[in-house]
């Protein structure tokens, strides 16, 4: 068993009033990238465009920036997006800003894409969450057309152009991750208690499913078994698409599960809000103490998980070594 580990970094937009107060938060950043290369940790990034009251506590910097500014601080791991909300960008300004994300990073960025759920995200910027899935397609394809040829062109539903050339391009087109999977429903979002046939397809075309934390455990490896089934359909192998998750942690070494949750509880709290019972929260994302988190873990590395990206509740630096030191080596050995 071996599972590659990334890292989500701290790049929280706090409503912060006090200059110091924001001048500590990017030190702490800073101080987080060069710990994650030290440790051989790739650095991700959240994309977050708005606050949503009730179910995420704050806003994250914009992605695209902060791994930019991670590629500066770091030679060796990869750089992603898990994950950037595409139907929030304009092709041909993504495809630029991937470019020279490329080639400040040595081509060390990874694609990783979603649709987005929050509707007041895309009012926001004129569009509409019924659009989510068919401008995520088209904005895959068009970012493909425009790093890897010269006087690229496109026609959708959506956006068009023509001979239009991106340079300097990447050597190669990123790996593309693809996020999607069922949650439990909540009247309030567009979400479903199953995975359509168009995420699924985004999938099968991808290099990785990213699956999220937003379910159960056993939601989570119902989905992996729908996606196998068809990638398998669609006539490729079942493991042509990698597996791969995201999700919260937080690691409270030496604490029973009671200990762990009541010290966890404010953490989380304070990054998801107050929507979710503490008891909903616990069942989406990695709480409680080591044990139960690495078994969750290790379940499904079982299950063909070979990566896994983890975003600690807070941007303390021994939650990093933490993860090294009671994590990294049973997930590798």
């Amino acid at each position: 068993m071996t599972v590659k580990i990334g890292i989500w970094v701290p790049s929280y937009a706090w409503n912060l009033s006090d200059g110091g107060e924001q001048a500590h938060r990017v030190k702490r950043l800073k101080d987080y990238i060069v710990r994650c290369e030290e440790l051989g940790f790739d650095v991700w990034d959240i994309d977050h465009l708005l606050t949503a009251p009730g179910l995420y506590g704050n806003a994250w910097l914009e992605p695209l920036s902060v791994l930019t500014y991670a590629a500066a601080l770091t030679e060796k791991v990869m750089l992603g997006t898990g994950i950037l909300v595409l139907p929030l960008r304009n092709p041909v300004l993504l495809a630029k800003e991937i470019a020279t994300l490329s080639q400040l990073s040595n081509d060390r960025y990874i694609f990783g894409v979603g649709p987005g759920w929050d509707p007041k995200e895309f009012e926001s910027v004129g569009t509409r969450i019924s659009e989510r899935g068919r401008r995520t397609d088209e904005i895959i394809a068009a970012v493909r057309e425009l790093l890897t040829k010269d006087s690229a062109s496109f026609e959708g539903e959506f956006y068009s152009f023509r001979d239009v050339t991106i340079e300097p391009r990447p050597m190669k087109h990123p790996e593309v991750w693809v996020s999607g999977g069922s949650r439990v429903p909540d009247e309030n979002f567009h979400d479903r208690d199953f995975m359509p046939k168009s995420v699924l397809n985004r999938i099968a075309n991808a290099d990785a499913w990213l699956s999220r934390c937003s379910g159960t455990q056993d939601r989570l490896l119902r989905d992996w078994e729908t996606v196998q089934n068809h990638v398998e359909s669609s006539g490729k192998p079942r493991d042509a698409v990698r597996f791969a998750h995201c999700n919260f942690i937080q690691l409270s070494p030496g604490k029973t599960r009671a200990q762990a949750l009541e010290e966890q509880r404010a953490h989380a709290v304070r990054a998801f809000g107050t929507h979710r019972s503490y008891e909903h929260l616990q069942e989406c994302y990695l709480l409680g103490e080591i044990d139960h988190q690495l078994g969750r873990l290790k379940e499904l590395a079982g299950h063909g998980m070979d990566y896994v990206v983890l975003g600690p509740l807070t941007d303390a630096l021994d939650q990093l070594d933490f993860i090294a030191e009671h994590l990294q080596p049973e997930l590798n050995r």
